[in-house]
């Protein structure tokens, strides 16, 4: 793990020199739903390499509103269906790992209100999925941008709780 680290530093060493370090765009869902005791619920999945907790999130789509790609993505990863809101909850800078090594990303995340899931999609049965609180999936998401977006949202969702 600590080599891998250290792989990990040095790529981004390199890329920096490359002049590499202005963020591309991505996109993400965050997946909710007030549970029954509630309490706000986050849907995480795990990335398909490195098995990590995350939202479901991609490369926009030209052509079609961010908000609407961040909602093909939670379909896509994670077979859901419901309504996504237009105006970000916000966003946060994240190392996205690529084969050539990595790239910096601005990530906006869009609300999703999950209202159901279908039976099958398109990456059902490459990822994990699990329903957790706010505080957990905060604990459990190791991107520090994301972990804080999500404790800085909480208070005003327990509110309209």
């Amino acid at each position: 793990m600590a080599n891998d680290n250290a792989i990990e530093k040095v790529q981004v060493v390199i890329m920096a020199k490359q002049n590499r370090l202005v963020p591309r765009s991505q996109v993400a869902a965050l997946p909710v739903r007030q549970g029954a005791d509630g309490r706000w619920k986050v849907l995480l999945v795990t990335s398909r390499e490195t098995q990590r907790w995350i939202v479901p999130k991609g490369w926009p789509i030209k052509g079609v509103p961010d908000y609407i790609a961040a909602a093909q993505e939670a379909r896509e990863e994670a077979g859901l269906f419901g309504y996504v809101q237009k105006k970000p909850l916000g966003c946060y800078e994240a190392w996205k790992r690529l084969d050539s090594g990595f790239e910096l990303v601005n990530v906006r995340v869009f609300r999703f209100d999950v209202e159901d899931q279908f039976d099958t999609w398109l990456e059902k049965g490459q990822r994990q999925l699990r329903w957790v609180d706010l505080d957990a999936a905060a604990d459990l998401i190791e991107e520090p941008g994301l972990s804080a977006l999500l404790r800085q949202i909480k208070p005003n969702w327990e509110d309209a709780a």
